[in-house]
């Protein structure tokens, strides 16, 4: 298991249903995911629509579209979440 580390996890609003918001539920997978490999885990959220972005000591290792993200997964089958945990396990 590698080093603890605080993750950032810089999140913007996403349209759902015709409604601009910033919402987590996208995001329990990618945390879940983390939190298993060791990593400790802050929302933060952003004016960039659709965007996580992943921010380990200041620096951004991983980012994507929040809508790629699968909707309330435990991350273990989101290839996206496997690579997230894969950039930030690299840089800790």
């Amino acid at each position: 298991m590698s080093p603890n580390c605080l993750v950032i996890v810089r999140y913007g609003p996403y349209e759902s249903c015709g409604v601009v918001e910033h919402r987590t539920f996208r995001l329990e997978g990618l945390k879940d995911a983390l939190e298993e490999a060791g990593h400790r885990c802050v929302f933060e959220e952003s004016p960039d629509w659709n965007t996580v972005q992943l921010l380990v000591n200041g620096e951004c290792v991983y980012t994507c579209n929040i809508k790629d993200l699968d909707f309330g997964g435990d991350g273990k089958l989101d290839p996206l979440c496997q690579e997230a945990v894969s950039a930030v396990n690299n840089l800790c």
